[in-house]
């Protein structure tokens, strides 16, 4: 089910090529085997979908509630940008205010990148980087078919979190089930000793509108195989447009132990339709700390709904993650984020 790809590219443009498993995956491989072998098949027993609570609903109804930043704590984010192409580069406000939405977060996977040009990419990174961050992207080869063509990218502070090259790949579908092969990419925080820091797989997806259900049978698949697969990697974060509600999720949802950030709150600008997620396995990913949601654009950037609609039609889901594999309290950042 799984392809390597080279296609994936980052932002100095050097191919990427599959390597052998970096030596921090077989440590964290062993310490899974070692703690799945004391906890026995507790874990196994318990099964079915198992939405956050109310909570978490609140959160993201409200928008920016609860946003702040956690120098002990890391955010991920989804953001689908419909069209992020040359008319949409050609507006300095847009690029702006899309720049300024990345800052918010440290890892964002982005879908909807439809350009026949490469430097839509790297023209957004100078964005993102203009006030001194240290953004970096890697981006996936084109997917889908005629119109519906594009592509997806991971969006990453390098200061808070390295990529491994050498694990960013495509997912084949040799079924041709899905219209766009997903791109997933494996992670690890800066700041924490590598032995200790969270390490994660994100799945980047935009399922097809036109055939929902049979997709979202296709990416539990995938979920699966990318656990099970050679990577030892047993947190895996798939986010992106789902095209349906958490509670019309059909496969995904009969995953046991699995969880959705996004639940009855609209994904849209226009606050019309509930189609973007994130999901993970509660179990194996202790590391969400219970905070996130969609962020609600107009109330974070103090702008009418048209001013979000010049650049986005989508709201980013996102949710937050400890530092620390497991999920360990206590230990502080080596780097205090600035206020943005």
């Amino acid at each position: 089910l799984l392809r390597f790809s080279p296609w994936c590219v980052p932002v100095r443009h050097a191919y990427l090529q599959l390597g052998g498993i970096p030596m921090f995956r077989l440590i964290k491989f062993l310490a899974i085997l070692i703690v799945g072998a004391a906890a026995g098949w507790a874990a196994r027993e318990i099964a079915g979908p198992q939405p956050w609570s109310q909570w978490i609903t609140q959160v993201a109804k409200k928008g920016t509630a609860a946003f702040t930043d956690n120098d002990d704590a890391i955010k991920i984010a989804s953001w689908n940008l419909q069209v992020l192409g040359q008319e949409k580069m050609a507006d300095p406000d847009a690029v702006s205010r899309i720049a300024e939405t990345i800052r918010q977060f440290d890892v964002v996977a982005l879908q909807g990148i439809r350009s026949s040009q490469q430097d839509v990419l790297p023209r957004l990174i100078a964005a993102a980087n203009a006030n001194g961050d240290d953004y970096n992207f890697v981006i996936g080869p084109r997917v889908g078919v005629g119109e519906e063509r594009e592509q997806f990218a991971f969006v990453y502070d390098a200061s808070r979190i390295e990529i491994d090259h050498a694990r960013v790949f495509t997912v084949s579908d040799p079924g041709d089930r899905l219209l766009r092969d997903p791109l997933a990419a494996l992670f690890r925080v800066r700041g924490p000793e590598p032995t200790e820091a969270f390490t994660f797989v994100l799945v980047n997806t935009n399922v097809n509108p036109s055939w929902p259900d049979g997709e979202l049978e296709a990416l539990a698949d995938v979920f699966r195989a990318i656990r099970n697969s050679g990577l030892g990697e047993d947190d895996v974060i798939l986010l992106g447009a789902m095209n349906k509600t958490a509670e019309e999720l059909g496969g995904l949802r009969r995953i046991p132990q699995i969880n959705w950030v996004a639940a009855g709150a609209p994904t849209t600008v226009r606050q019309t339709a509930e189609l973007d997620n994130m999901l993970f396995h509660s179990a194996a990913t202790r590391e969400f700390t219970g905070r996130g949601g969609v962020l609600n654009l107009e109330a974070q950037f103090s702008l009418s709904r048209d001013e979000v609609l010049r650049f986005a039609d989508h709201l980013p889901v996102w949710a937050e993650f400890s530092v620390i594999e497991g999920g360990r309290v206590g230990y502080v950042g080596g780097k205090a984020r600035q206020a943005r």
